[in-house]
This record gives C-alpha cells, structure tokens and sequence, in this order.
C-alpha cells in the first residue's frame, strides 16, 4: 500500500494542534516552539507532493479512496492537480511564517504577581489555544484542497469556520484606539459578522450539495464530471443553473466578492496581523480555488451562463475595493479592502474562460497571498510599536527604522504590481486573458492598477516620510526574527516575479483540463486572423 501522503499533509498539523493546545500552561514557550516544529513538518511534505506530482501526468494524483458513508455514497476520496499542488504549498509556506510573526500575539499583557492590583486574569490570552487554532485552520484548508468528493469537502469548508471565529474574537489586535471593554465588542462584532455571513453561504451550499447528490447519485468529483463528458449524466437546465448558484453564493462570500465582502474588513481590522494574514492570503483562497474545481467542473454551462454577470460583479469588486482603499484611515482595513480589488482580479481570470487567465488567477492566488503576507507582516511589525492602526500617527519612519521601511516599500509594490515582482505576473496574464475574449471588461479593469498605485504610494508618503513625529523618535527597527519571517516572502516575491516557469509548468496543464470541463478553447487574435486571410487572397 502506498504513503497516503495527502492524508498525511493534513494529519501533522491537526496532530500538532491537538499536541500543543495539550502543552502545559506555564509552558507558553513550549507551546511555540512545538506549533513551529509542526508547520515545518507539513511544509516538507507538501515539498514532497511537489516533486511526486508530475505535471503531464494524470489530472488528479496522489489519490487516495475509501469508504466512508457507503449507504449515502460518501467517499474519503483525496487527490490533487497542479491548481491544488500549488496552493497546498503556499499554505503550508506561510503558516511558519504566521506562527513566527505572532510569537508573541497571545502572550499575557504581564506576568501575575501575588497581590498585584494590575492582573487581569480576564485578559490572559491563552497561548497554546493561538497556536493549536493556526494549525487547525491549516488542516483544513489542505484538506479542502485535496478533496475530490463533495460532501467531504463541504464538510471542512465549513469546519475551518469555527477556529476562525476564535482567533478573530478570542485574540485580536491590542493595537485598539478605545477602552479594553470596546476592544473587546469590536472583537465579538467581527468575528460574529464572519460567522454569520460564512454561515449563511454554507447553508446554501449545503442545499446544492444534496441537489446534486439526488441529481448524480453520488458526491465523487470525478465520477460526476466523467459522466457530464461522456453524456451519461443528465441535469435539467434550470437544475444545473440552481446548483451553480448554490456553489457559487458560498465560494463569493468566502473569496470575497462584492457585495458580500462587508465581513473581510472587519475581521482583518480587529484580527492580529498573522490572523489578517491567514484570513486572506490562505482561508479566502478556498473560495477561489472551489470556483475553479467545482463551479466550472460540475456546472459547465451554468458557469458560461452566469458568466456576464460574474465579470461585472468582479469589476465592481476591482474598483470599488481600490477606490474605498485610497480613503482609509486604517492601514489593515486598506490591506483589507485592497485584498477585495485583488480577488476582483482573480475572479475575472477565472470567468474570462481563457487559458491565461485561469493560469494568471490561480498564479494570483499564490502572489497574493505572498505580497499580501509581506505587507499585513511588515505593518503589523509597525503597528506593535507604536500601539496605533492609523496612517495618521506615523511620519518619518524611515529615517528611524529604515530596514522596516525598505520591506514595507517591497511589499507596497508588490501590491500594487510592480514589475518584476511576482504580483506582476499574475495581474498581466488576468487582463490579456480577459482582454482575449471581452475586451472592454479588460480595459475597465485596468483602472484598479491606477488606483493600485495610488493607494500604496500615499500609504507609505504618509507613513514612512516626512518629518520624523515624535511618537516615532525611538521606534527601534526589524529584529532577527523579524527579518527571517520577511526576508524570505521578498525573495520569493522577486525570484517568482524574473522566473514564474516554476510554476506555470505546474499549473498549465489543469488549466487545460478546466478549459475542456467548460468546453472552451481560446479566441485566436483578429490581427493573425486578418494576417492568415491576407495569405490567402495572395
């Protein structure tokens, strides 16, 4: 019998959950260092899937099947393709990465002292429970990932929920302009309004889950989109295209689409730094990734049917996320609402239909998350210091801490695209995708790249230059640990910026395999149409 080296990927992080929420309390320490030891144990095995799976092999590899409900036709059924493999690696990338920059996140504010009138037993935060969260969340979205029955997956599209809905309520930003009692209702408002909305989309899905299972027979992901190619498989119009919907609402909330990105900010504002980071460069890509594998996989002429509408809604997310961003106030609510004119962009590239813009989608799933984790890190590294979320008490960080600056600039033009940086890649190919097929919804969307520059550039003029404010003086700069969570996000956001081949050659060939589900091949240019048919009168 073969390694299940999928299950496996998933199993170490939830045993090291488990491990450490059982680490002793006056053993904080301990507790880290074990959640770290784990994280690096799950990366090196999704390295290792990495250079198992081979890109022009089968669609899905690694596969592992056994039964699980037999009477309902539920399967433990994993398998991944290069969409999966290169999202299963950059969860497990950033998670040490999260781990490291919230070392000391859910610390006590001091240590007890016998008769000491400043303890507060109510504001101890319990370290092992921070850190068994992460990894828990992390089970689940590799596990999401790796799902190819339906009903397994909904199961921890749903289930990641709940330890979310603690780090955003349980352990969120100190950084916090109010009293503790205020801080505290900002917490529980965020995290509710994340649940809830979560909540509702879920419910939905579930309702499509069960349609499809009274439709097909069965949840395999495969078996039911073998049988729509080959025909054997019949589904109503108006059934498939109620289906669809039911997929769809819950993977637009979770990614987050306009109008049902209201929670993203609020969660992302009142999170930790690490938390905002693993909401939306790691959870919120389940949302995208679920629109490619069983949007387009299950409902193929849903998915060109409601396509019109999806594009639209993706430009109102590009626009209306970069215009709200120029005006906040808050640097982790414009992270936030930038983040919602970036999955506008990934969500074009997945409805364009066309091959670069899928590959530029999913590759922008993963710069993302890169140039996003860089960003949210460096500004949650900046925020601790000065114990304030507004852009307005800062000036003139640079000349005090310049390291800080110079990697909160890498990461600010990565945001916004620059070339050379891997963001670049991802954005380009999204909008000559789009551009391939409707041409005026590629030219709108250029507009969130103008605004992309704008809200980065006076992000970091307000904060980073000008005259040093006294609040700032002795802000002291990155530290070593500090350093190694950033330093690595920038290599990789410039190495995958000059050599994106690495993962390109993973990704193209699911792509193609998308394209056929959807049964749609890419418009050939009207400049060598007109060139071929000039030949030909010769």
């Amino acid at each position: 019998m073969n390694f299940p080296l999928l299950t496996a990927t998933a199993a170490v992080p939830a045993v090291g959950a488990i491990l450490t929420a059982a680490v002793p309390a006056a053993r904080r320490t301990a507790a880290k260092w074990l959640a770290l030891l784990f994280s690096l144990a799950t990366l090196a095995l999704a390295v290792l899937i990495a250079i198992r799976f081979e890109p022009g092999g089968d669609r899905y590899q690694l596969t592992e099947s056994r039964p699980w409900i037999a009477d309902f036709g539920v399967r433990y059924e994993l398998g991944v393709d290069g969409i999966g493999v290169v999202l299963i690696g950059l969860t497990a990338l950033l998670i040490p990465f999260v781990i490291a920059a919230g070392w000391h996140d859910a610390d006590p504010p001091a240590e007890p002292v016998s008769g000491s009138a400043t303890w507060k037993p109510s504001r101890w935060r319990p370290t092992q429970g921070f850190f068994a969260l992460i990894l828990m969340v992390e089970a689940m979205v590799i596990i999401s990932f790796e799902a190819t029955d339906v009903f397994l997956f909904y199961i921890f599209f749903e289930a990641m929920l709940i330890p979310m809905y603690f780090l955003i309520g349980g352990f969120g930003d100190r950084a916090h302009s109010g009293s503790e009692e205020n801080a505290a209702a900002q917490r529980s408002y965020a995290a509710v309004k994340f649940l809830l909305y979560n909540l509702v989309g879920g419910l939905i899905m579930l309702a499509a889950v069960i349609g499809l299972y009274v439709v097909a027979g069965n949840f395999s992901l495969q078996e039911i989109t073998a049988a729509r190619a080959a025909g054997t498989l019949d589904m109503a119009t108006n059934t498939e295209r109620l289906l669809f919907l039911g997929f769809f609402f819950a993977f637009a909330v979770k990614a987050p689409l306009w109008p049902l990105h209201t929670w993203l900010p609020n969660a992302m504002g009142e999170a930790t730094a690490p938390v905002a980071v693993l909401i939306t460069a790691v959870v919120d890509k389940v949302g995208t990734f679920a629109m490619l594998r069983f949007c387009l996989g299950l409902f193929p002429d849903a998915s060109k049917w409601a396509t019109p509408v999806i594009l639209v809604l993706a430009l109102i997310s590009i626009v209306y996320g970069a215009l709200v961003a120029v005006g906040q106030r808050d640097i982790k609510r414009l992270v936030a609402y930038a983040s919602i004119s970036h999955f506008g962009f990934i969500i074009l590239g997945i409805f364009a239909m066309t091959s670069q813009g899928q590959s530029g989608a999913t590759l922008y799933m993963v710069n993302h998350g890169l140039s996003t984790a860089a960003l949210m890190l460096v500004a949650g590294f900046l925020i601790s210091r000065r114990g304030s979320r507004l852009i307005a008490d800062y000036g003139g960080v640079q000349k005090v801490a310049p390291v800080l600056a110079g990697t909160f600039l890498i990461g600010g033009l990565a945001t916004l695209s620059l070339p050379g940086l891997a963001p670049f890649v991802s954005e380009f190919l999204v909008l000559v995708g789009t551009y391939a097929r409707y041409p005026v919804v590629g030219i709108i969307a250029t507009v969130g790249i103008v605004l992309a520059a704008l809200y980065t550039l006076v992000l970091y003029q307000r904060t980073m230059t000008g005259p040093v404010k006294e609040e700032v003086r002795t802000m002291p700069d990155l530290r070593l640990r500090e350093v190694l969570v950033v330093a690595p996000l920038i290599a990789l956001l410039i190495g995958l910026g000059v050599y994106p081949k690495v993962l390109t050659d993973v990704v193209n060939p699911a792509v193609e395999h998308t394209m056929s589900d959807v049964k749609q091949t890419d418009p050939k240019p009207e400049v060598a149409v007109e060139a071929k048919n000039g030949e030909e009168a010769k």
